[in-house]
């Protein structure tokens, strides 16, 4: 897609902005719009954090978003919800369910994809095997090969979904993995590289005639290292991807940060935080002649 025209304009939407639209060249489908709400690194987080909480008074809960999300579909009739990871680990609610409370709520939620995170792995392969068993809902995982393990064909490398005429192509990276989680947690897997991974996902999601393709990401936003992998640098040397939402870095981004790839189209890039404080938004509308979006950052 080639970049056309970018023009600026503010919303306010449950305390959070709106800003947006810009607009592209696709040969998408006419009228219609699509509204991805994404989360990452939750980390656990079932409560809200008390009101007395320094930075986050009374924020996050999956009661509060769920009334949200609830909210949106009754007022956008096509709506996607994605994670990008790091679901386990953070309050005693995984120690005690080890991971299963995190996805039955999920799955009342309506998730529809998701990514895993290094801390995914914290209850090792059967843990997350066991909770996994009460997902209603796929997870990602095209750079780790996990041939010889308990997740072995538990995982899918991508997956297209269809909502009203546009074909939606996702598929999930994640973090290395040696030096980040012990040995005995994730065994044999197998790290992939990510960029070459990449390349390969989009060709085969191109193939499928995907409008949209979306990677599932919790390789982390940016580094001081600028050479350790990261989202910037996934987006900077990949082509054919629209979007990339984020983890890992916990990184709290006021709007999509915008990515030139090699062919010099844009690439949105983001990330809200962690523990379920806010909830990410990003319209896309789809006609004739332009792929337009509006970004908003949701605030719980």
């Amino acid at each position: 897609m080639d970049r056309r025209s970018f023009i600026k304009s503010t919303a306010l939407i449950t305390g959070g902005t709106m800003v947006g639209p810009s607009a592209f060249i696709s040969k998408s489908q006419s009228n219609k719009r699509l509204t991805i709400l994404h989360t990452n690194d939750t980390h656990s987080n079932i409560d809200p954090f008390p009101a007395n909480h320094a930075k986050y008074p009374g924020k996050g809960g999956v009661a509060k978003r769920f009334d949200l999300i609830q909210k949106i579909r009754v007022e956008e009739e096509h709506v996607l919800l994605v994670d990008a990871g790091d679901i386990f680990q953070g309050t005693p609610y995984f120690n005690k369910f080890g991971g299963v409370l995190e996805m039955k709520l999920m799955t009342e939620l309506g998730y529809e994809a998701a990514t895993m995170g290094n801390h995914d792995f914290d209850g090792g392969m059967d843990g997350f095997k066991k909770a996994q068993a009460y997902a209603k809902f796929p997870f990602l995982c095209s750079n780790y090969d996990f041939q010889n393990t308990l997740l072995d064909g538990l995982t899918q490398d991508h997956m297209v979904i269809d909502k009203a005429g546009i074909k939606v192509g996702l598929f999930g990276l994640g973090v290395k993995l040696k030096g980040l989680v012990p040995d005995n947690k994730f065994l044999e897997t197998k790290y992939l590289d990510p960029i070459e991974i990449a390349t390969d996902q989009v060709k085969q999601l191109q193939k499928k005639n995907c409008d949209l393709i979306i990677c599932l990401s919790h390789l982390g936003y940016s580094y001081k290292d600028d050479k350790r992998m990261s989202d910037l640098l996934l987006a900077a040397n990949t082509s054919g991807i629209h979007m990339i939402i984020g983890g890992h870095t916990h990184t709290f981004l006021d709007k999509p940060s915008e990515v030139s790839n090699k062919e010099g189209n844009t690439v949105l890039v983001n990330q809200v935080g962690w523990a379920g404080v806010n909830l990410g938004r990003v319209d896309f509308e789809f006609d004739k002649q332009c792929f337009s979006k509006k970004e908003s950052l949701l605030v719980q």
